[in-house]
């Protein structure tokens, strides 16, 4: 693989050069920070001799430029007295151009082998792999590692394009973080990203999932469990990548209780896969709540805190390379860059309490400059330091029309993630007509092209037929905007789908008794009487055959969400919506994600967890959950499934009827009696070891006789012992860069750093 190295920052391209140089020749070179550099970059003494390296960025510029500078520094070169000098370039040379700069250095170069252009480079490259692979900007930007990302992630929810991983590479900073996540995903195969808002932690799993995808991985971007377990395929090498995986409003036991078993039973199956790996992120404060509240990510035998690397603790150096990167990525005006250095603000930005990439990635955004002259851009820059929720205060409020507002609220009450275009149209439409009516705001039939194509760019990313907001900052200011009842009544009257109207119901901190929480909640009521008829999952067709997909609350989910909000309200139309959602044929209700729940429900019934019920309805409800959970144990299904339903069956035996008590012992010997055909396609030996466990702990449980036990255990161990005798291939997978000291960075440094981006062309 050849490189061009335009990526790279010229501070990058200087430590590739003293690395590959520093190998070759069996030194260490002592690293001079960047800016003016005397004519050293790096610098090698043994007695009298000296050695000193100069590296010159100059990617796709003419051999002319180069000269011109080597002759302007030609003084501060001979003061150095080298008795070995070795210059690296970017610039593409001939030998004749070779020739000319040995000329114009002088005598301190003492061959035209001693400069190396990209040529040599990329020979020191291939020679030298652990070098290529540490400097991840580099190796990852490479036209075949392009090509093998894009088409890892190409059938994908989270598929991205050429120009997306560009822009990602070139602003990424690398640190001490990126090792210590490549390093526990390789001994655990789960990597948990957490810590506060904005400091990187999507970044971060982005730019470790590209070096997984570059050595041929397969991309599986989740939007929630069910993702990731209809995905999972032991015969390939996957990376999921689950971003901010518990969600972004405050949690509670009843919210966590639908994320953190199916979370903990997934974190089981991937650890012990050598086909698989698992990247989440977090905010650092909703993972420790979780983990407070929680019994599954509590647990010992999981023990998450292994897997869990806290980022956004930085060096001052990184800070400054990271703030650098984005001025000179995005291509920010050199009067604003220059207006930063000579207010020497830049200390102050780099040193600032709230320094966050993701303000530094805002105010570094041509975009978002067009109001702010260079003069008054350092004041500007500061200040969104010392108050980031004005970033998008002024432009929500002012520099958009409503009905672009219109279009971010149905956003922010959509996926978490992203939104397919024709979902979110839907519920555009509603809300839109609902909040112009209102405000006596007139509408037309192309407002939602209109406003798509006015906030592309600006406030949200459209990729293929998905819509997500460009910055997750954004949502965190929505978060605070849309806490306001009447607001919240609106949208609540303007919900099209059940997980819409449960988000929009989340964000209230609703309390019972409180009447402002009954307003909210009778506002679903009209949205409520579709839940009967709206679709649970979504059949499409892709490349690779028909997938499913989950595009609303199930249907255990939707009952309690109605008995919570006939909790509020007693109002008797939310009761005998749950009753009649209840009563709808049993296969309408899925293994996984109703057979626990619907056992948690009916057993909370049956405890007059809702006591505003009349007996009537309570018995009714409970009658058809019962029908419901009886239907579903007759199912085929993963033992893991069985295992969770038994579970909450185990937790509540004292509550279970009877017939779900026979039931669930019928369904364990039935799995266990086809065990061989569950285990065809498992091709690693610890999930066989996790589902012999699972074997003996359900065969207890149904008192199953010693022969049938033994049969089942055998065909697991038959498994075993095919797996041994035909091992599945193993996958290469990307290793940590080279460690470097950690070093100090002072404002001569700092400012050095910056002077490059105003002398650029």
């Amino acid at each position: 693989m050849n490189y061009n190295f335009s990526p790279l920052s010229p501070p990058d391209f200087e430590d590739l050069s003293t690395d590959l140089l520093g190998k070759e020749l069996g030194v260490r070179f002592e690293v001079f920070s960047p800016g003016p550099d005397g004519g050293a970059d790096g610098r090698h003494s043994k007695g009298q001799d000296k050695l000193i390296l100069q590296a010159k960025h100059f990617a796709g510029s003419p051999v002319a430029k180069l000269l011109a500078q080597l002759r302007q520094e030609r003084p501060a070169i001979d003061r150095l007295a080298a008795t070995r000098y070795l210059l690296t370039t970017s610039c593409r040379l001939s030998k004749l151009n070779k020739d000319t700069i040995k000329e114009t250095i002088g005598s301190s170069l003492q061959h035209t082998s001693d400069i190396f252009g990209p040529r040599e480079l990329n020979a020191l490259l291939r020679k030298y792999p652990d070098i290529q692979k540490s400097h991840i900007k580099l190796w990852l930007s490479g036209a075949p590692m392009l090509e093998r990302i894009l088409h890892a992630a190409s059938h994908t929810f989270t598929a991205i394009t050429r120009e997306e991983i560009d822009a990602k590479i070139r602003v990424f900073a690398s640190n001490p973080s990126y090792d210590q996540a490549l390093k526990r995903l390789a001994s655990n195969n789960v990597l948990i990203i957490s810590g506060p808002p904005g400091v990187g932690k999507t970044t971060l799993a982005e730019m470790v999932t590209f070096a997984f995808l570059a050595e041929g991985w397969d991309l599986v971007g989740i939007r929630n469990l069910d993702d990731g377990f209809l995905n999972l395929n032991d015969h390939k090498k996957q990376v999921f990548l689950f971003d901010d995986f518990l969600g972004r409003v405050a949690l509670d036991k009843d919210a966590l209780v639908h994320k953190d078993s199916q979370i903990s039973k997934f974190i089981k199956r991937v650890r012990s896969s050598p086909h698989a790996k698992f990247i989440l992120t977090t905010r650092a404060y909703i993972f420790e709540e979780a983990r407070r509240i929680s019994e599954y990510l509590a647990d010992n035998s999981l023990d998450v805190s292994k897997y869990v690397l806290d980022v956004g603790v930085y060096t001052r150096r990184i800070r400054a390379r990271i703030l650098y990167n984005h001025l000179l990525s995005s291509g920010t005006s050199l009067a604003h860059v220059a207006a930063l250095i000579e207010s020497k603000t830049l200390a102050d930005i780099v040193d600032h309490k709230n320094y966050n990439p993701r303000i530094v990635e805002w105010m570094t955004d041509r975009t978002q400059l067009n109001d702010v002259d260079a003069a008054s851009y350092p004041a500007a820059f500061l200040n969104a330091l010392t108050n980031p929720e004005d970033l998008w205060n002024i432009a929500f409020r002012k520099h958009i029309p409503p009905a672009c507002r219109h279009l971010l609220i149905a956003l922010f009450f959509g996926s978490e993630f992203r939104e397919s275009i024709d979902q979110l149209r839907e519920s555009f439409e509603l809300l839109h007509l609902v909040l112009s009516a209102k405000h006596g705001q007139s509408t037309d039939p192309k407002d939602f092209e209109e406003s798509l194509r006015i906030l592309e760019g600006g406030f949200i990313a459209i990729s293929g037929d998905h819509v997500s907001f460009i910055n997750p900052s954004l949502r965190d200011f929505l978060t605070k905007y849309l806490n306001d009842l009447p607001l919240l009544i609106d949208c609540a009257r303007s919900a099209s789908r059940a997980n819409w109207a449960r988000n929009v119901w989340n964000l209230w901190k609703h309390e019972r008794g409180d009447p402002n929480s009954r307003r909210l909640a009778i506002s679903f009521l009209e949205p409520a009487k579709r839940f009967l008829v709206l679709p649970v999952f979504h059949r499409k067709q892709e490349r690779d055959g028909w997938r499913i997909y989950n595009i609303d609350l199930s249907y255990v989910d939707r009952i309690s969400l109605l008995l919570e909000w006939f909790d509020h309200t007693e109002e008797y139309r939310f009761a005998e919506l749950a009753t009649n959602l209840g009563s709808s044929p049993s296969e309408r209700f899925d293994v996984w994600q109703d057979g626990r729940d619907a056992v948690e429900l009916m057993c909370d019934l049956i405890n007059s967890c809702y006591p505003a019920l009349t007996e009537t309805q309570r018995e009714s409800l409970i009658a058809n959950l019962e029908g419901v959970i009886l239907d579903i144990l007759t199912r085929p299904m993963q033992i893991d499934d069985l295992e969770m339903i038994s579970d909450a069956i185990e937790r509540h035996r004292d509550d279970i009827p009877h017939q779900i008590l026979d039931g669930v012992d019928d369904a364990i010997r039935a799995n266990l009696r086809e065990t061989s055909d569950y285990l065809t396609d498992v091709d690693a030996e610890s999930v066989l070891d996790d589902h012999e466990k699972s074997i003996r702990k359900l065969a207890e449980r149904a008192k199953v006789s010693e022969s049938e036990l033994a049969s089942a255990v055998a065909d697991v161990h038959r498994r075993i012992e095919h797996l041994a005798e035909n091992p599945p291939l193993s996958h290469s997978e990307p290793s940590p860069g080279l460690s470097r000291a950690v070093d100090s960075f002072s404002n001569a440094d700092l400012y050095g750093l910056f002077a490059s981006l105003v002398r650029r062309d």
